[in-house]
């Protein structure tokens, strides 16, 4: 682990507000210097956070659930217990002013602790996430949404592990209505959220490279 890089695992349902809230002073924190660059891992409550591309077509929610307004792109989403969601403060300035190779960076960052879990997972031609074979059917199991700010980066990325699936039918999720979404529990996996927490944490170092970190090994 480089050690400007705090790595925080939150504790109980982050409210996201208060998520959006933290990462909006820590952004401007790393952006004057105040503060290091942060890899923040939570699960929140059942909620829809629509994106800066969100069409209210695609909204139903028959359960009611929240719906906030991100700031990032993408269309609507979303996130709730058992979904590992993983908000990426990084320095951009420092990393390289190269968004769309940060994206691809953090596709692939899923990618290999997907791989690592035993899970083979991909990116798809026009297709927004991360995807695998869920009974001979294609189906996301990631989603990445990110913000760039000041060219600090905020939001991330979100792997399902063991979230109800129904709650995505309140939902077209990302705009994609032709696939399915699964879960490590759906495929038959150990959906610990530990497990893959350590899985990520070992991604860290090729993430970084692929970023192309310039502040050393992690």
């Amino acid at each position: 682990m480089t050690p400007d890089i705090e790595w925080r695992i939150a504790k109980g349902h982050v409210p996201y507000p208060t998520a959006l809230a933290e990462m909006d002073a820590r952004a401007a924190a790393i952006r004057e210097g105040g503060a290091g660059e942060l890899v923040w891992l939570l699960e929140h409550p059942p909620l829809f956070t629509a994106g800066t591309s969100a069409d209210p077509a695609e909204l139903f929610n028959p359960e009611r659930f929240p719906v906030f307004a991100a700031g990032r792109g993408g269309r609507y989403t979303y996130h709730g217990p058992g979904q590992r969601v993983a908000y990426v403060m990084l320095d951009l300035d420092r990393r390289g002013r190269d968004l769309r190779r940060y994206v691809h960076a953090l596709e692939g960052w899923v990618i290999a602790a997907l791989a690592d879990l035993g899970v083979a997972a991909w990116r798809a031609e026009g297709r927004i996430g991360i995807w695998t074979d869920a009974n001979g059917r294609e189906a996301k199991i990631g989603a990445i949404g990110v913000r760039v700010r000041r060219w600090v980066t905020m939001h991330g990325l979100a792997i399902n592990a063991d979230p109800e699936l129904s709650h995505f039918s309140g939902i077209v999720p990302c705009g994609i209505r032709e696939f399915p979404v699964t879960s490590l529990a759906e495929l038959g996996l150990d959906a610990s959220l530990a497990r893959l927490d350590q899985a990520l944490r070992r991604g860290l170092g090729g993430f970084l490279t692929a970023l192309g970190e310039r502040g050393g090994e992690a």
